[in-house]
């Protein structure tokens, strides 16, 4: 088993943690989680690429371990966060990576990509948009209008997301098994964005959330001008990014390989040996495995 180290860095004045494992000398891999969980979703993933590849997978700011600073001092937007993810990587003197992007993890990722297109050398998307097609309307009407008109009435119906049903329901809903879901993911996820002050920092980022899909139109022209690999792998039973949104890449990258996989929005906790089979293989394509690995 490869040894997963459990760091902290101060970047820009606020924690960051991360868990790393592997080559120092190996190409490097990013793990970019989502909501509303933290690095924690990739204690799986993170010994089966470790082997080849060195893997960085932080905590975002508000969640997890990282900082959890009040919203009177820190403004909490999707451009905040990627500043953040971009300061850790220059602390670590890391240049070029893949990134494996999902839920949150895609619009911080899509910002890195735009901002620094050179440094991404590959990228898996796994329930991560960057489409308007595969956005379910059930799921993200509510937001859509606490971001137009911010206020109780429309607080209300998005404030349910951080709630343990609303959490529980990401975890299961599309899987088939739902026993193969450890009932901790949901639980832990649920305290840490129900500690005091993290509902605030969470609305905050539910009302700026609209700020990305106009960024998409530059997201499509970086993939039409750059060809960057991509691989994505989709849980088909999302309800919040639906299957749309991952055959959506192919409009703009011919070459992605697109794969539906019989799961939901955390595909990682139910159909683990079939996604790590996929990267593996797409990384051992597009970036390569450590010499070491590979001798």
């Amino acid at each position: 088993m490869a040894e997963v180290r459990h760091r902290t860095t101060t970047v820009d004045g606020q924690r960051v943690f991360y868990r790393e494992a592997g080559p120092a000398g190996a190409p490097v891999v990013l793990l970019l989680h989502g909501f509303p969980t933290s690095s924690r979703m990739f204690r799986h993933l993170i010994p089966a690429l470790a082997d080849r590849y060195h893997v960085i997978a932080p905590d975002h700011i508000g969640f997890g371990q990282s900082a959890t600073p009040p919203t009177s001092e820190f403004t909490y937007t999707f451009d905040a966060l990627t500043d953040i993810t971009q300061g850790l990587l220059d602390r670590l003197g890391i240049e070029r990576f893949a990134m494996y992007v999902q839920d949150y993890g895609a619009p911080i990722g899509w910002r890195l990509a735009l901002r620094r297109p050179a440094a991404v050398q590959a990228i898996i998307s796994q329930n991560g948009n960057a489409y308007d097609d595969g956005l379910v309307e059930s799921f993200w009407a509510p937001l859509w209008a606490y971001h137009r008109t911010p206020g109780p009435d429309t607080e209300e119906p998005v404030r349910g997301a951080i709630g343990i049903d609303a959490i529980r329901w990401q975890y299961l809903t599309g899987v088939a098994e739902p026993d193969l879901v450890d009932p901790d993911t949901w639980a832990v996820d649920h305290a840490e964005v129900n500690r005091p002050g993290n509902a605030e920092i969470q609305l905050a980022l539910f009302r700026d959330y609209a700020s990305n899909p106009p960024l998409y139109p530059a997201v499509h022209q970086y993939f039409r001008s750059s060809q960057v690999p991509l691989l994505a792998i989709w849980g088909n039973g999302d309800e919040i990014f639906g299957p749309a949104g991952a055959t959506a890449f192919a409009r703009d990258l011919p070459d992605a390989e697109i794969h539906l996989i019989d799961g939901g929005h955390f595909l990682l906790e139910s159909a683990l040996d079939t996604a790590v089979g996929y990267v593996r293989g797409f990384l051992g394509r597009t970036v390569g495995p450590a010499r070491s690995a590979a001798a």
